[in-house]
C-alpha cells in the first residue's frame, strides 16, 4: 500500500491563487501573471498564471504537448516570454539570463538526464557549487591555501547532498556507469547544490519502478522539509502526483484549465475531459 503523505491546508491569496496554510505569514516564492510565449504564429502558453508558496510542493500536469516544459524554459529564461510577469521572490525576472536565474534560485532538472558522464558523481555535483565559489581565478591556478579550504569545504558538502539519497558511497564512481535512477537522483542532488529556493524537476519519476518512485515521494518531501524550499515537479506518474503535491496547475494547449488541491483535481470533469481523453460517466 502506497505510503500517505500529510500535506498543508490549501487557502486562498489575494491573487485568486491558494497556498499552503503553512506559508500565509510568507510572500510566494514565484508569481507567474498572464504569462505567455509564441512561436511564429503558434500560442505555445498564453495567460499562464501561478502561485507557489514558499514551501510548497506544487504540480504541473497535463496530456503530452499541453506545454509544461515550455512553462519550465520560460521560468528558467531558456525562453524570453513574449508577455507577462514573472517574479521570483518579489523580484522581476524579466531580461534575465538562465545562469542569472539560478543565482537568483531557481534550479531544475530535465526529461533527458543532463549530467557530465565521464566525471565523477562527487564532481558532478561540485559543478552545482560553482555559483558558491569565492576566491579569485589566480588563487586557483596557484593552488593557494584558500583554494584548498574551500576544495575541502566543496568536498564535504557534495557528500552531505549526496548522502540524501544515500549516494555518498558513489563519490568516486563515473556518472555514467550509474543506473538510470541513480543517474536522475544524481540530477536533483546537482540541482540543490546551487542552493535554489524554488527546484524545478521534470518528470523526476520518468524510467523508475514502483518502488523507486515510492522512494523519490519520500525524498521530495524530504528535500521540502530539509532546505525549507518550493518544488514545482511535471509529472506524467499520478499517484506521485496526487501522492505529494499540494497545489496543482493542469494546462492543456499552452492554457490553464485547472487548478486546486489534488482531491479538486480529479474530480474536475475538465481535466478528465483533457487529461484522460473522455467525459466524465463516460
Amino acid at each position: 500500500m502506497a505510503k500517505k503523505f500529510e500535506k498543508g491546508k490549501m487557502v486562498p491569496v489575494p491573487s485568486r491563487s491558494i497556498i499552503p496554510e503553512r506559508d500565509l505569514d510568507k510572500s510566494p516564492i514565484l508569481e507567474c501573471s498572464h504569462l505567455g510565449i509564441d512561436f511564429g504564429g503558434l500560442r505555445a502558453v498564453d495567460d499562464f498564471n501561478l502561485t507557489i508558496g514558499r514551501t510548497e510542493i506544487a504540480g504541473l500536469i497535463g496530456p503530452n504537448g499541453a506545454g509544461k516544459t515550455t512553462v519550465f524554459n520560460l521560468l528558467t529564461k531558456v525562453y524570453q516570454p513574449t508577455r507577462g510577469t514573472i517574479l521570483l521572490d518579489g523580484f522581476d525576472t524579466a531580461g534575465k539570463t538562465t545562469a542569472q536565474i539560478n543565482r537568483m534560485g531557481i534550479a531544475r532538472t530535465f526529461q533527458n538526464i543532463r549530467l557530465f558522464s565521464n566525471l565523477s558523481v562527487e564532481d558532478n555535483v561540485k559543478v552545482g557549487l560553482h555559483n558558491q565559489e569565492k576566491y579569485s581565478a589566480l588563487t586557483g591556478v596557484l593552488r593557494l591555501p584558500k583554494y584548498w579550504r574551500q576544495e575541502k569545504a566543496a568536498h564535504e558538502r557534495a557528500l552531505e547532498l549526496l548522502s540524501i539519497f544515500d549516494m555518498q558511497d558513489l563519490a568516486p564512481h563515473k556518472a555514467g556507469s550509474l543506473p538510470y535512477g541513480a543517474q536522475r537522483r544524481l540530477e536533483i542532488v546537482r540541482a540543490l547544490a546551487t542552493n535554489p529556493s524554488l527546484l524545478l524537476l521534470d518528470e523526476p519519476a520518468a524510467g523508475m519502478n514502483p518502488s523507486e518512485t515510492a522512494e523519490l515521494m519520500e525524498n521530495i518531501v524530504k528535500i521540502r522539509d530539509t532546505f525549507q524550499i518550493a518544488v514545482l515537479l511535471i509529472e506524467h506518474d499520478m499517484n506521485l502526483v496526487m501522492g505529494i503535491c499540494e497545489g496543482i496547475c493542469v494546462l492543456n494547449f499552452g492554457r490553464v484549465i485547472a487548478k486546486g488541491t489534488s482531491e479538486e483535481i480529479q474530480a474536475n470533469p475538465a481535466v478528465i475531459e483533457a487529461y484522460l481523453g473522455k467525459k466524465r460517466g463516460s
